[in-house]
């Protein structure tokens, strides 16, 4: 027996690791990877749950946690677990770190999940399914697509996803007419399109297709439907460049026994694109993925395998089935291919096979291929088949030498190089072939051809191969000789290169030590600037400088490279060492004298501090770095001598500098710069006076900008300091001299902003400076509370409109303190009016308005104001309250104001009424409902009628519980009022409540009890309210329950159902049954007796008593709890309720009652028709023995299931009236067997011939043959042997049982029937019968046996050799197409040419796809009888074989059709062109030589186009030649010749179409030595036009250019050398700060008047 094509192992048993086999299922046991099994368990009700992980990569390790958990899941690779609870939270933590990553909660359930990559995980909810990112920062899962109805009622078993998240499948499954029915949803994320399709199992793959650039994208599902099974395997997402995938669909195989096996779980392996199906019942399929094809199928497991996960390899599949065992499967490398070579017609796919995943097995086929097709001169399909070689054992210089050495197709790629391309797309080259590939790809100078391998890692690099791109590139060789760590080529590389930055780490890190000496003399003369940097890195080594610094110094100096070497300098003395002071100096020598720009960037980085600073300092003021100077100089006069230079100085460097000098010193400097230059030096002076305010003193600088009367210095000087200063003086002088420049806008500003200036003083100032506008002192003023003053002021000096401006746009809010100091100056009322008239009521606060007023007795001058405020729309409250108390005071109709204006504050005007008119307040705080403030004036007032009234109609139970209390002295007075006045008075019963309700929480029952009583008893309004009533009843159940039962009798509008119920809750029983007998509520007073008191004898003498069926019915469930069942059935029956039938039948029947069950059940019938019920009756007939009833029963309409009650009589041993139960259904397999039960075989025998079923017949069959009943069991015998499977059992069971004369005469009696023969036929050795026909040369039957055991080679080979008697065409097509061995495919074409060659095309119409078109053309060359295959010819020659062209062409020059054989050469160009135009030019024909030159001016060689163009004057085939061309020498030659022959139409003709080729002088002179001058006259027009244009646009773009820099220029000459603008001393800017921002704030506009 061949060894198996899988491995198979069980890698653990869960079983033996403590897992409970009740844990071990589809929703406790998960399996996301073949590395970790997670399951959930909990041995009993008091274990705790666990989660048990076993890794299966550490010697199975088990991990046990403590989690309570619906399912678990574990990280294919990773120890992070994902856990769901309530089927809507989860969590997931990593349990290798202790921490939680993600937690999140759906709002509906999820029904499946499972990861889906390595970082998500898939949620498959009822109606949706999500996409869960385990590690990302999003916490929510997002929503993907939602599921389609195909789905409903599913139970979902798998989500898969393909590898770029574009697709997106959900299985599930149903049980469905006895069977399970599979549905999946296939999803397009890409397109948002679903689809449902009946599967049971679907997995995504890749494959790679023979010629295509990328994989294949497809999709698998297999299905098991109630007429087949079928896998389907089709492509998704087509890439253009790839070709096309056609849909593939097979069988899939299930054996007889496993009816109800269906697919469950599908894996992919990628590594041999294996489909691994597994089904329900254990069984494996491994199918090809790009054919489909079926590889191995057998059975693995007894039991279901619910859960499978491809292996981390992707080669194979791990499961777990219900017993626990873990099953690996994949294939078993070593033996596959062997098994399928087996079966010849598997030997393409096992070479595929073989091919794609370098599987040993198929080396001898290859190697044969190879040599054949080698030997056949198909060297391309040598080249693929060399390529895809498992392990590439054909990929040797051997194989390379013969396809160097392989002929040349004209027109085609080289074979060496299409088997480097095929080598390329399928991966990296070894050092033999790149070496070879690149010589001929150098020589044919693509070198971004090897650049492109080389950056794919295509190529594999070596010396020799960088040796020879060397020579081309050395750059690229350079990478080569890195890859390949050749150091000597590597450092030399990198400096023929310039690469010098990289020689020194390269060295370093390989341990190469060159002659770095020699090599930087090298560098420095090819590169000083790389020279430079090479030096620095010797000197800079970790180790030690690797050479001298002295000579590197000198190498420089003496090629006079004073930048380089001070780079190297730089760099060199950078730890700024004392010792180094000589050097130092050196370096700032020679740069001050050669590049002082240099020199000073090197002072200012400070990288030196030992040179000699004198020195230094001296050169650098010859130089004219004055900064420089100055940052090393110490003598006093050379600072003051450098220091008035500002404008040679850095602003921002100068402003520093004086913060390292003295007060003294700094003083006497700033007073140098004044006097030497004021103009130049202000700027300056003033950012130093600003910066260093603080350190030399306002006052002093102050001083020193007065001593030189530069007012707008100190202007600005102050003004930069001043937002900052708190120095009062400080302010007042800025405000002083902003005041004399007349910037008006900063004195606001600062009298507004500034909180440091004396505002006595200033406002003194600002009266005496009488400025013409008055608002800074207004500003002044307002900001110091001197509102009195100024209004006395502007008053005396009668400035009205300055008030105005006061009170309308500076500040409103001070509007009643303006009128109460015009009140205060007698001021005319009208005045204030006319000021008030002129406001903003909005702006301005009434209420102060009105205290200032009333404060003097004058409020009621504010009646017009408040007036025209409200009729202008203004809602103001203290509008409302002015008006309010104005209206008190004056007694104009308050309390009607009080009442119907809602806009008052009621607490203010409710206080300022209490001591003038208590009721108004009262009026007021019950508008308000100020409940506090009302309670206390009515006590005061002892208003506690009006009192009650408020709180009854305010219902709030925290102002009853407030007054209600026993602190409060006035609470019997309130409660009389209430009890006599408020609530007599009420009509609405919500608010009587309330106060009740109050009365109950304030423990007030008497005073509770007794006010009810007089209100309901009593006559009233509210006598016959019903929820009063209620309340009154349950006020006395709870505070005294003797009074219950009289108010049941006395009153009757209560709610009885609820008082019932609060009865029953308080535990009075007797009134609730009381209330329910009183309102006739029978049922509700039943259930009191027997839920409650338990008295069921009281509950039957009360239903005997009322008769009622629905209380017979409630004391009958009653009785039937208590287990009193004769009770309970006769209650049942006198109710005639059938309704509990279910109960009745379950109790009376374990309790053996089954006569008063047929009572009941008799009585049920009545009523209702269940199957419950007539089931339970003919069954109880069964019991008691009452056959005769039964029949009657059966005979009778009914609704019984009859099959299950002859089910439990037959099991309990009824047989009798198991009879009659199937003898009514005819149920004649049941009834047999019951019927050998009581011994009667014959009859028994006749109901199995009814039955006609293999189960019924091995019955009554084996029963016969044990009673020695052999006619009979020989009957049941014919019956059996019919069904080959059976056969064998049945001989067994004769034989057994020695009965042999019995057996041999019941198979001598089979030997009859028809259908016996079936059972002998499905084992006959087919093998054996091909001999036999062979032998008696029946050899249409040979063919026959061969088709049908599917040796189709040996079929069409028999067919030819013994074609008289077995060849038919038709049949002889069907078959050759199925042969594996292509020589018969060609040994067929051979016997049509000798046997039937008119059907020829025929047969190559059907092998087109099949056949090598190149051998076929050499084939029928050979045999001279191409004509034959003329038309085969036509139809293949789409594929552009040079063999076919060439022959065609033959073919046609032959039959003289020059129409078709100018089609064929200008549409398919793989033909030997030189050759055939050569045959074509010396035809008689003069269309075929037209045809030459036409082929060779496709092959652009002109001369030779024109030359037979010409001879057979086809002159217009010549100009258009000479046109395409684009050669002007060709062009020329052409002309001269027209010329030379006079013919002057062709001359203009090329004229014409070969202007943009022909020279303006030849035409000049042509025309003008052969009289043509009026012939090129057009062309002459032209060419002058053009030349024009042209030169009208190059003069026009001259002028555009020229007055573009004239403009350019002058704006230059306008434009200021130091910036856009002049300085802000000259400008003369009314802003205070132009160039003091770093400590002061700019000044921001007011608001008021634009300022």
């Amino acid at each position: 027996m061949a060894a198996l094509p899988i491995k198979f192992q069980e890698l653990i048993q869960l079983t033996q690791v403590g897992i409970e086999p009740s844990s071990i299922g589809f929703n406790s046991c998960t399996l996301e990877s073949d590395s970790f099994i997670c399951v959930r368990q909990k041995i009993n009700e008091e274990a705790t749950p666990e989660v048990i992980i076993i890794n299966l990569k550490n010697n199975n390790d088990l991990i046990r946690r403590p989690i309570k958990a619906d399912s678990a899941l574990m990280h294919w690779t990773r120890q992070v677990i994902a856990l769901k609870a309530n089927q809507r939270t989860l969590q997931i933590f990593d349990l290798g770190q202790k921490l939680k990553l993600q937690s999140a909660t759906m709002n509906e359930d999820i029904v499946f999940w499972k990861w889906i990559s390595a970082d998500s995980l898939g949620l498959v909810t009822d109606t949706s399914v999500y996409h869960w990112n385990a590690f990302g920062t999003s916490t929510s899962p997002i929503k993907v697509f939602e599921r389609t109805s195909n789905l409903s009622g599913c139970q979902i078993i798998n989500y898969r996803v393909n590898e770029d998240d574009r697709w997106m499948a959900v299985v599930g499954i149903s049980q469905q007419q006895g069977r399970v029915v599979g549905a999946m949803q296939l999803y397009s994320r890409e397109r948002r399109i679903s689809q449902a399709i009946e599967a049971h199992a679907a997995a995504f793959g890749t494959v790679r297709l023979d010629k295509a650039p990328a994989d294949t994208r497809v999709f698998t599902f297999a299905v098991r439907t109630a007429t087949g099974a079928k896998l389907h395997v089709v492509e998704i997402d087509h890439e253009p460049s790839n070709p096309s995938f056609s849909k593939k669909a097979v069988d899939v195989y299930f054996p007889p026994e496993a009816t109800n096996d269906f697919p469950v779980a599908m894996q992919v392996s990628q590594r041999y694109s294996v489909i691994y199906l597994v089904t329900k019942y254990g069984f494996i399929h491994l199918y090809d993925l790009e054919t489909a094809t079926c590889i191995f199928m057998n059975r693995i497991s007894s039991e279901t395998i619910f859960t499978t996960s491809v292996d981390s390899n992707s080669a194979g599949i791990v499961g777990v089935n219900r017993k626990g065992q873990v099953l690996s499967v994949s294939v078993d490398d070593n033996n596959i291919i062997p098994y399928l070579l087996q079966n010849p017609a598997n030997g393409p796919l096992a070479l595929k096979l073989a091919s794609r995943a370098g599987l040993p097995g198929a080396d001898n086929l290859y190697q044969q291929q190879f040599e054949q097709l080698c030997a056949q001169g198909s060297y391309d399909q040598a080249a693929t088949v060399a390529a895809n070689s498992p392990r590439g054992f054909l990929r040797t210089p051997q194989t390379i030498e013969r396809f160097r050495q392989a002929p040349q197709v004209q027109g085609q790629l080289s074979t060496i190089l299409q088997y480097f391309g095929i080598l390329l797309d399928k991966g990296p080259l070894n050092r033999i072939e790149s070496i070879e590939l690149v010589k001929p790809v150098l020589a044919q100078n693509r070198k971004h051809l090897l650049e492109k391998w080389l950056g794919e890692n295509k190529l594999e690099c070596s010396e020799e191969l960088g040796d020879i791109v060397r020579m081309h590139d050395v750059q690229l060789a350079l990478t080569i000789y890195l890859r390949a760590n050749i150091p000597q080529k590597v450092i030399a590389g990198y400096a023929e290169t310039g690469q010098f930055d990289k020689i020194l780490p390269y060295a370093k890190q390989n341990g190469y030590q060159p002659d770095f000496a020699q090599l930087l003399q090298h560098i420095v003369r090819v590169n000083p600037g790389k020279g430079a940097e090479f030096a620095t890195a010797l000197a800079n080594e970790e180790g030690g400088p690797l050479v001298d610094i002295d000579r590197v110094v000198d190498v420089f100096q003496s090629q006079n490279m004073v930048q380089e070497a001070t780079a190297f300098l730089l760099d060199a003395l950078k730890e700024n060492k004392p010792e180094q002071s000589h050097l130092q100096t050196r370096l700032l020598e020679m740069n001050l004298v050669n590049a002082p720009q240099v020199a000073d960037a090197i002072l200012g980085n400070n990288m030196f501090s030992y040179f000699d600073k004198a020195r230094i300092a001296q050169l650098c003021e010859n130089a004219q770095l004055y900064q420089r100077a100055l940052e090393h100089s110490d003598d006093p006069a050379a600072i003051k001598r450098n220091i008035v230079r500002t404008d040679k100085l850095n602003p921002e460097w100068l402003i520093n500098y004086f913060g390292r000098m003295s007060l003294e010193q700094s003083l006497e400097c700033l007073n140098e710069m004044l006097k030497v230059n004021i103009r130049q030096n202000l700027q300056a002076v003033v950012q130093i006076a600003t910066k260093y305010s603080d350190l030399l003193g306002p006052s002093k600088l102050v001083e020193l900008f007065e001593r030189y009367r530069t007012a707008e210095g100190l202007y600005y000087y102050l003004g930069s300091i001043v937002n900052l200063s708190q120095d009062a003086d400080v302010v007042f002088k800025y405000i002083e001299a902003a005041t004399r420049m007349q910037q008006f806008t900063e004195v606001q500003r600062i009298c507004r902003e500034s909180e440091h200036y004396n505002a006595e003083k200033v406002k003194n100032f600002l009266k005496e400076a009488k400025l013409p506008d008055q608002l800074p002192l207004i500003i002044v003023c307002d900001r110091f509370d001197f509102v009195h003053d100024l209004i006395l002021y502007l008053y005396q000096n009668q400035q009205f409109k300055s008030i105005e401006v006061y009170v309308q746009q500076v500040n409103p809010a001070k509007t009643p303190f303006v009128i109460g100091a015009l009140l205060d100056v007698d001021c005319d009322e009208t005045v204030i009016k006319n000021l008030l008239q002129t406001a903003d009521p909005a702006r301005i606060p009434i209420d102060g308005l009105v205290s200032e007023v009333e404060s003097r007795n004058r409020l009621k001058l504010l009646l017009p104001f408040l007036e025209a405020t409200l009729a202008s729309g203004n809602q103001q409250q203290a509008v409302y309250n002015a008006l309010a108390k104005i209206y008190i005071d004056s007694n104009n109709n308050p309390e009607k104001f009080l009442r119907e204006n809602d806009m008052y504050d009621t607490l203010t005007v409710g206080k300022y009424c209490e001591k003038r008119d208590p009721n108004l307040a009262v009026v007021a705080y019950r508008k308000g409902c100020n409940d506090l403030e009302l309670i206390n004036i009515t006590n005061e007032n002892s208003m506690y009628k009006a009192q009650a009234r408020y709180l009854l109609e305010r219902a709030d139970l925290e102002i009853w519980a407030f007054v209600l209390n026993s602190n409060n002295m006035h609470r019997r007075s309130l409660i009389d009022q209430v009890t006599s006045t408020a609530v007599p008075e009420s009509t609405e019963p919500e608010k009587v409540s309330v106060a009740v309700k109050a009365f109950l929480t304030a423990d007030l029952p008497a005073e509770l009890i007794e006010l009810l009583e007089k209100i309901i008893l009593e006559p009233s309004p509210f006598s016959d309210n019903g929820s009063l009533q209620n309340l009154l009843m349950l006020t006395a159940a709870k505070a005294d329950k003797g009074r219950v039962m009289d108010y049941i009798n006395q009153l009757s509008a209560y709610n009885g159902e609820e008082i019932a119920s609060m009865c029953i809750s308080v535990g009075l029983f007797e009134e609730a049954f009381e209330i329910y007998k009183k309102q006739d509520q029978h049922l509700e007073a039943a259930n009191v007796l027997v839920e409650h008191v338990v008295s069921i004898d009281r509950a039957q003498e009360y239903a005997e008593r009322v008769e009622l069926p629905e209380v017979w019915s409630k004391v009958a469930k009653a009785q039937l709890d208590g287990l009193r069942i004769s009770d309970s059935i006769e209650s049942y029956i006198r109710a005639g309720d059938a309704g509990n039938h279910n109960e009745v039948i379950d109790i009376a029947t374990h309790a053996g009652k089954d006569e008063e069950l047929i009572k009941y059940l008799r009585m049920a019938r009545n009523t209702q028709r269940e199957p419950a019920i007539d089931t339970a009756l003919a069954f109880s007939y069964a019991r008691t023995g009452q056959l005769s009833e039964l029949e009657d029963f059966l005979h009778s309409s009914n609704v019984a299931d009859i099959e299950n009650s002859g089910d439990k009589a037959y099991e309990e041993g009824y047989h009798q009236a198991a009879k009659i139960f199937f003898t009514n259904i005819s149920n004649w397999a049941k009834l047999a067997t019951t019927l050998v039960h009581l011994e009667d075989y014959q009859s028994a025998v006749e109901c199995a011939r009814k039955a006609n079923s293999i189960k019924v017949w091995k019955q009554v069959n084996e029963a016969c043959v044990a009673k020695k009943e052999f006619r009979l069991a020989q009957i049941c015998g014919l019956n059996l042997i019919v069904h080959a499977e059976e056969l064998q059992d049945l001989v067994r069971q004769y034989e057994r049982n020695g009965y042999n004369e019995e057996l041999i005469s019941l198979l001598e009696a089979g030997l009859g029937l028809e259908r016996a023969h079936m059972a002998f036929w499905s084992r006959i050795n087919i093998p054996k019968m091909i001999r036999a026909c062979e032998d008696a040369h029946l050899w249409p039957e040979v063919v026959f046996l061969y088709q049908h055991y599917d040796e189709w080679d040996n079929a069409a080979l028999a067919m030819m050799e013994r074609a008289s008697k077995a060849w038919e065409h038709h049949q002889f097509k069907d078959i050759i197409v199925k042969v594996a061995n292509l020589e018969i495919y060609y040994r067929a074409l051979g016997f049509y040419l000798q046997e039937q060659p008119l059907l020829l095309t025929d047969l190559l119409q059907v092998l087109t796809a099949r056949i090598d078109v190149n051998r076929v053309v050499r084939m029928f060359e050979k045999s001279d009888n191409i004509p034959l295959i003329k038309p085969f010819l036509l139809n293949v020659q789409a594929q552009n074989k040079k063999a076919v062209n060439n022959a065609i062409n033959d073919l046609l020059i032959e039959e003289e059709d020059h129409k078709t054989l100018r089609d064929s050469v200008e549409n398919y160009d793989n033909y030997d062109a030189v050759e055939l135009a050569s045959r074509l030019e010396k035809h008689e024909l003069v269309f075929f030589r037209q045809i030459a030159a036409g082929i060779y001016r496709k092959n652009k060689r002109w001369e030779k186009s024109i030359a037979l163009s010409k001879q057979d004057k086809l002159f217009k085939d010549a100009i258009e030649t000479s046109a395409i061309s684009t050669k002007a020498d060709v062009v020329e030659s052409l002309l001269r010749y027209f010329v030379d022959i006079g013919s002057r139409e062709c001359f203009v003709g090329m004229l014409y179409a070969c202007y943009d080729l022909i020279r303006l002088e030849v035409v000049m002179e042509l025309a003008w030595r052969n009289g043509l001058t009026d012939f090129t006259m057009p062309f002459m027009i032209n060419y002058m036009s053009q030349q024009a244009s042209a030169i009208e646009i190059l003069k026009k773009d001259n002028e555009e250019r020229k007055a573009k820099e004239v403009k350019e220029q002058k704006e230059d000459d306008n434009t200021p050398i130091l910036g856009g603008s002049r300085l802000m001393l000259t400008q003369g800017s009314s802003s205070p700060m132009p160039y003091a921002q770093t400590n002061g704030f700019p000044a921001q506009p007011t608001g008021y008047r634009g300022f």
